[in-house]
């Protein structure tokens, strides 16, 4: 970790950048060990207490519609009052509370009303954060460093993949119970962020909301409608999840989904610093393309192939998928934004896949309930568009 965190200061120039990144990272890994506790037994215990696949749909969307507002809202009011740090501990303990929270759940709509608050959570946290960490870099290095923040988000996820694999098998717990765990261990994220330093840019930002839209340069508007329309078919991890569960009996009905959610966090992991320094050297959207176009393979695979060795690949390459877009589309809209409009930039790309992501959600949940086969289907078609789309639109 500390060789890890002596990398960061000495790529990065400008004054508190260095120790930003580092902080904000370490506690993004925090708060994903937590996360990933919950997240791969979340459609498991859905199941358990009654949801279908429309509840799962709705679960995974409207959490992300409900937040993305704030998404929005966030990003210009950081603008605005030339402070991030705020937005972003108040999103991370809305966040926390929500985790410690889902033990209580009697019934899938309670945990609707639980993730919901906790993707406010995130709406409120992630525009401003990633203008801290937009402000921390250099515009030549600014991928990596994205991906390095989403490395170390991405580390907390499979360390809590592993940890929910040890208290399902090993320690036999309750989901309740280790939904407990994961809450408490939320609440410790917290911490990083307390020594986080940011210099004001207030008074910077004076125009309104509507006009600063209307601003924003022309790609990025186009850039952020074409990330929007991926956003609408790439639905929730819970589907595949569910995909493979539905070929196991037993304990493997359980451990299976959890090793194969691990695999694919791992693989993001593994792959966000190099796809963002690939992304630097050359161009984002030859790296972004490509992870388009993969998340389409990965649901023809899903279609065609129902084996564990193809489980495994399909979710190896799902991971890969996530670690080009996920990174280098908020990497994208920093380039393509001005610095004092950042906040807004990012909040509005946020806002707005976020709201794709509850219509695609009801939209996967439904074909779901028809054939499950369909749903990836929609997927593969909405990755095909996108492609076709982002090649003619931004073809200069």
């Amino acid at each position: 970790m500390d060789r890890f965190g002596d990398r960061i200061k000495r790529g990065i120039k400008m004054k508190g950048g260095a120790k930003n990144v580092l902080y904000l990272s370490l506690t993004s890994f925090i708060n994903d060990t937590s996360s990933k506790i919950i997240l791969p037994i979340l459609p498991l215990f859905i199941k358990e207490i009654g949801g279908g696949g429309l509840a799962i749909g709705i679960i995974s969307g409207f959490g992300e519609g409900i937040a993305s507002l704030f998404k929005m809202v966030a990003g210009y009011w950081s603008d605005k009052i030339g402070k991030r740090k705020p937005f972003v501990i108040a999103g991370y303990l809305a966040s926390s509370i929500a985790k410690l929270s889902f033990a209580l759940s009697k019934a899938w709509y309670d945990v609707l009303f639980l993730r919901s608050l906790e993707r406010f959570g995130k709406g409120l946290r992630s525009a401003p954060r990633d203008a801290i960490i937009a402000a921390s870099s250099e515009k030549k290095r600014r991928g990596m460093y994205f991906g390095i923040h989403r490395a170390m988000d991405s580390g907390g996820a499979v360390l809590g993949s592993i940890i929910a694999l040890v208290l399902v098998l090993l320690f036999k717990l309750s989901f309740r119970e280790i939904f407990l765990i994961a809450g408490i261990l939320a609440f410790l994220s917290i911490l990083p962020l307390l020594v986080v330093k940011e210099s004001s840019s207030k008074g910077k930002q004076r125009s309104s909301l509507k006009i600063e839209l209307t601003n924003l340069p022309k790609p990025l508007k186009t850039f952020i409608v074409i990330s929007t329309l991926f956003a609408l078919g790439n639905f929730s991890y819970m589907f595949f999840v569910l995909k493979a569960k539905i070929y196991f009996t037993g304990i493997l009905a359980t451990a299976v989904p959890i090793i194969l959610y691990t695999l694919y966090q791992t693989t993001y992991t593994i792959f966000a610093v190099p796809a963002g320094i690939l992304s630097d050297k050359i161009g984002r959207k030859c790296v972004l393309l490509a992870g388009y176009g993969l998340f389409g393979l990965v649901c023809v695979g899903f279609i065609l192939f129902h084996s564990l060795q193809f489980f495994i690949l399909l979710f190896l390459m799902l991971g890969l998928n996530y670690a080009l877009v996920n990174a280098n589309e908020r990497a994208f809209v920093s380039d393509l934004s001005k610095e004092e409009t950042r906040g807004t930039a990012l909040g509005t790309y946020h806002m707005l896949n976020s709201m794709a992501l509850f219509p695609g959600g009801i939209i996967a949940g439904l074909i779901w309930d028809i054939n499950p086969a369909c749903t990836f289907i929609y997927g593969a078609l909405i990755s095909l568009i996108v492609v076709c789309a982002f090649l003619y639109l931004l073809r200069d």
